[in-house]
């Protein structure tokens, strides 16, 4: 639950950086949200979360 919810508070930072510097429309953004949204919903979910988790397992046993 941690993993995740810094996960969307990093894409939500980016997303706001984006659009402030004109990279990104606003219509466009609310357009993705919107998809990650229903993405989230479907029978895909288990499987994004578990490439997800895999990702942040192998970032954090590699040491520097």
């Amino acid at each position: 639950m941690a993993i995740s919810m810094s996960v969307v508070l990093l894409l939500a930072i980016i997303l706001v950086v984006l659009i402030r510097n004109g990279s990104v429309k606003p219509g466009p953004a609310v357009v993705a949200a919107l998809f990650g949204f229903f993405l989230a919903s479907t029978g895909m979910a288990p499987s994004i979360d578990r490439f997800m988790k895999s990702i942040a397992e192998t970032i954090n046993q590699i040491s520097f």
